[in-house]
């Protein structure tokens, strides 16, 4: 896991708390301003509503007037007593024009067409018959009419012969005006805001772009009440927009609405430019305290800084790094402390180095001289009955082999104390198969006479081959199998090898069915002069192997020690099997 420097934190610290306070404020400001620039959108759709709402109730008496006005023309009595209808329509031309409105009808007394004048030809006399069917059948003075996409408020007025007091009925009269474009225009243009007038599921004209009042009539319209709707939210095409509606027309026939639309968006650009000024001044925030923290930092980490080296350098063992500690405050306190400790710890540990070197010297000189004293001893004895001349040369060749035997202990004693008195050394690699070698050291194994009866058996992958020093590799399961064979009964002794090859490189596992090995020892396995239970041990074996085995940059340790038997696993890098390195030691 990564460590952090104080002065880090302290700018990762500050970073964030203006980081925080930025956008804290920032959101605050918006959310506000948003707030209230909602608040005031809404006002001005009611103020908008109203205001069509008005004007709406001034073109109603108009046109209601008008209607009125029309109906009591002695001309137009006259004209409908005629109750030709070819001579009504074109004679009722002047009434239409007079009147100034965007439909003229006029029926007879049993509610047929008798003259029909629009503005449009699309809203023909079948569309004009049908809907006036359903006006007189409901008995209404005004009504909503619509019909070839066109959308007119109709006035209806009765035309009596006489006065309306004989009941004397000649007809009705219809007059209206077109829901149109540039009706839609003018409210949109009063109302500062986008308008559309909805016939049931219809928008029959708009100020909306053709693709934002597509998206309208392919949301759909929520049910709405009598009377002004509460305000709405409505995305069109990527625009916000807040929207008032008032119902024009409800009951049972199809209603007709006004929604009035004012984009958010469009309200709240300014918004988006204090945002970004906002942003700018955070962000410069941050430069400026973040330059002014890492400089303050500075001064007070400096101090903590070279007391976390010379604690670093202290960890590793290196008790000589110096400790810059001026002024007297806390840390300087502490850096004064921490080297009286460190000039301690430095003596005591020379102290400790002398005594250790003593006793490692004379634990030594203990063991090399006792495991000298036998072979000499042997040698001396020998080397005497060699000296007497009755022997024959069948005795003298077995006294030469005992005394080989001794001289060899002597000199694998002394090479066991060479290899582990060396430091680090550069090795002899050759391409070489780990089975091969492990054989060698089998056979050598094998060949000692105290070791005939053991079962040694060899399995795994084959070739398992790459770069070793294969004389030292094979010292180091020629010990291994020794060790072994050492600890297995020598009638029923089984050793087991086996050669694996992993991701990680190679594993080579040697198990035996010996008894196990203490627990006391396990710790100290590898250590030189650790034996137990062998009359001749040194103890230097397994820290050979060890030694030999970290040269070549791989790793040995003990898998088991149960007391059915113990197994020590072997496993060499990946790297090994590479082409050669120009130096195997200086490469691992």
């Amino acid at each position: 896991m990564r460590r952090f420097r104080l002065r880090t934190k302290f700018l990762f610290s500050l970073l964030a708390i203006t980081v925080g306070l930025t956008g804290g404020t920032l959101l605050t400001v918006r959310n506000r301003v948003s707030q209230q620039l909602r608040g005031e959108i809404l006002d001005s759709l009611r103020n908008s509503v109203r205001t069509f709402q008005d004007l709406q109730r001034q073109r109603e008496t108009t046109l209601e007037r008008s209607a009125r006005l029309l109906a009591n023309l002695p001309s137009l009595k006259a004209l409908m007593t005629t109750r030709d209808k070819l001579t009504i329509q074109d004679a009722s031309s002047d009434f239409w024009r007079l009147g100034g409105s965007d439909l003229f009808l006029l029926a007879d007394r049993e509610g047929d067409i008798a003259a029909l004048h629009t503005n449009s030809p699309d809203f023909n006399r079948e569309t004009g018959q049908r809907l006036l069917h359903l006006s007189l059948v409901n008995y209404r003075s005004r009504d909503w009419w619509y019909g070839g996409g066109h959308l007119y408020e109709v006035f209806f007025q009765p035309i009596y012969f006489g006065s309306p007091t004989e009941v004397s009925s000649l007809g009705t009269l219809a007059v209206g005006y077109e829901i149109e474009d540039r009706m839609a225009r003018e409210v949109g243009r009063i109302a500062g805001s986008e308008v559309a007038f909805i016939y049931d599921k219809n928008v029959v004209t708009s100020t909306l772009s053709i693709g934002q009042e597509t998206e309208l009539a392919r949301q759909g319209f929520r049910d709405i009440g009598s009377g002004v709707a509460a305000p709405a939210d409505v995305d069109l095409r990527g625009e916000h927009f807040l929207a008032e509606s008032i119902v024009l027309a409800s009951g049972t026939a199809p209603r007709v609405r006004l929604s009035v639309l004012k984009s958010f968006d469009r309200e709240t650009l300014f918004l988006q430019k204090l945002n970004r000024v906002l942003l700018g001044l955070g962000l410069a925030a941050v430069l400026v305290g973040s330059a002014l923290v890492y400089f303050l930092s500075h001064t007070f980490t400096r101090p903590l800084a070279s007391l976390a080296a010379s604690v670093r350098a202290m960890e590793r063992g290196d008790f000589t790094h110096p400790l810059d500690f001026r002024g007297d405050d806390e840390v300087a306190q502490v850096s004064s402390a921490l080297d009286r400790m460190r000039k301690s710890l430095k003596a005591a540990q020379d102290e400790l180095l002398q005594a250790e070197r003593l006793a490692t010297i004379g634990r030594m000189a203990s063991t090399v001289s006792h495991e000298l004293r036998h072979p000499l001893t042997t040698i001396l004895a020998y080397a005497e009955f060699l000296s007497e001349g009755k022997l024959d040369e069948g005795q003298r060749q077995d006294l030469y082999r005992e005394i080989r035997v001794a001289v060899d202990q002597m000199t694998d004693l002394i090479a066991s104390l060479l290899e582990l008195a060396r430091l680090r050394e550069t090795l002899r690699p050759v391409r070489a198969d780990i089975g091969e070698i492990i054989r060698s050291a089998m056979r050598a194994v094998q060949a000692r006479r105290e070791f005939s009866q053991v079962q040694i058996t060899l399995s795994g992958d084959s070739p398992a081959e790459g770069w070793f020093d294969a004389k030292k590799l094979e010292r180091v399961f020629h010990n291994l199998l020794v060790n072994a064979c050492e600890a297995v009964p020598h009638d029923s002794g089984r050793v087991e090898v086996q050669v694996k090859k992993i991701p990680e490189g190679v594993r080579v596992r040697v198990a035996d069915n010996g008894p196990g090995i203490p627990e006391e020892i396990r710790s100290r396995l590898f250590e030189p002069f650790v034996s137990h239970g062998k009359e001749n041990g040194t103890g230097l074996g397994l820290s050979v192997v060890q030694k030999i085995v970290q040269d070549h940059g791989g790793d040995v340790a003990l898998e088991t020690a149960t007391t059915q038997g113990a197994a020590i696993v072997v496993t060499f890098p990946a790297t090994l099997n590479e082409a050669k390195p120009a130096s195997l030691g200086e490469a691992l």
